[in-house]
């Protein structure tokens, strides 16, 4: 079983920089790909970016140039440095790590809200 806790979320200014953190425990393989996808109302969820234990870096078209995933995989925790933030980058931000054969296995984190607004 694996467990993630998030934390970071809130209300900022358009404009404004925020840093989500998430951290992962249990039972976690050393070949792993941690990420965030966000959920808007009324839209599905998407990427935002993912960070694999490889070293391979994904970004969602929408944030790229404006947010930063980094990790640190001796304490399987994941960051999302997300600045220059807009009234789209609105929704409920979820962790999520992918492991197992193939990826197969996948966890979520509870969610945090983002909130871009004046």
């Amino acid at each position: 079983q694996v467990e993630l806790v998030e934390s970071g979320g809130g209300l900022v200014q358009p404009g404004g920089s925020l840093r989500l953190s998430c951290a992962a425990s249990g039972s976690i393989f050393s070949a792993n790909v941690m990420g965030w996808y966000r959920q808007a109302p009324g839209k599905e969820r998407e990427l935002v970016a993912s960070f694999s234990s490889g070293g391979r870096i994904r970004y969602g078209d929408s944030v790229k140039g404006r947010f930063t995933i980094s990790r640190d995989s001796a304490n399987n925790t994941v960051y999302l440095q997300m600045n220059g933030l807009k009234p789209e980058d609105t929704a409920v931000y979820y962790c999520n790590i992918k492991l197992g054969l193939l990826y197969s296995s996948s966890y979520w984190g509870q969610g945090t809200q983002v909130t871009v607004s004046s």
